[in-house]
């Protein structure tokens, strides 16, 4: 059921691949709530996914631009801003990948230029967004900027290696910026620690399949989906949450408060 709570609103969404990841199932949920937006995502990344059927789906238009690359981000609101004939409203950066993880170094042995294209690609391009979002003077008053984080910013998960530090940083960069945004002209900052979630990118983790199960008995709601997770963003998007700043908010069932549940003690002794 829709709400129109995005109606008239207008944004940029980061990193639809494919069906499976998060990025795509909130340009659905967006766009059955009344807003229009922009699909962009790395050159190489456009190639592999099925982005374009997204966009006709939506009616967006899609415009490359590497998140790390100042020129091509300025590019990317500049163009948005013409397309969509306005300022923006919302913003959601879901972009993450290690390629350390990828070709499967272990945390001891990292390779240290791969760890800081890493950082570059999963953590500072949040700032990149976010500093030339504020240099196009791109959002409207009230706005909300996203980005998706894990857990593992702040507990040790051995097989997330060095993308725990990018999400360190991200939800840094979320804080630190969230206070310039908010006293320049009210914009929001945040980022959505999401549970484990069957997407392309998410299922590349080693032992992913044994965690998501061991994170779906460790919250007493069960892991968050791909779809609840796009509801929540909608919401941050929305009017609603015209207060809620440069927070890290929990999408984990519960996951990060519990010590242990009845469902994770019954396995044990199985």
């Amino acid at each position: 059921m829709a709400y129109n709570l995005l109606k008239g609103k207008k944004g940029i969404i980061f990193g639809a691949l494919d069906e499976r990841s998060i990025a795509w199932k909130v340009a659905l949920k967006a766009h059955e709530e009344g807003a229009t937006f922009t699909l962009t995502n790395a050159p190489i990344a456009l190639r592999m996914g099925q982005i374009n059927s997204l966009a006709e789906t939506c009616g967006a238009e899609v415009i490359p631009a590497d998140a790390t690359s100042l020129e091509d981000l300025e590019s990317l609101f500049s163009r948005s801003m013409e397309v969509l004939g306005g300022k923006l409203d919302f913003v959601l950066h879901s972009i993450g990948m290690s390629p350390n993880v990828r070709k499967n170094k272990p945390y001891t042995d990292l390779n240290y230029d791969w760890f800081q294209k890493t950082l570059d690609i999963s953590g500072l391009s949040f700032h990149k967004v976010l500093q030339t979002a504020d240099k196009t003077d791109a959002m409207n008053e009230w706005g909300s900027i996203l980005a998706l984080s894990y857990i593992a910013a702040q507990r040790t998960f051995p097989d997330y290696s060095d993308m725990a530090q990018a999400k360190s940083l991200l939800e840094s960069i979320a804080r630190s910026y969230g206070y310039f945004f908010a006293k320049k002209n009210k914009v929001r900052v945040n980022t959505i620690s999401q549970s484990p979630t069957m997407t392309t990118a998410g299922s590349g983790v080693g032992g992913f399949d044994v965690f998501f199960d061991y994170a779906d008995k460790m919250s007493p709601l069960g892991n968050a989906t791909a779809e609840e997770c796009a509801d929540y963003v909608v919401m941050m998007f929305s009017d609603f949450t015209r207060k809620v700043t440069m927070q890290n908010l929990m999408h984990d069932g519960g996951f990060s408060s519990s010590g242990i549940t009845a469902d994770l003690i019954q396995e044990l002794n199985r």
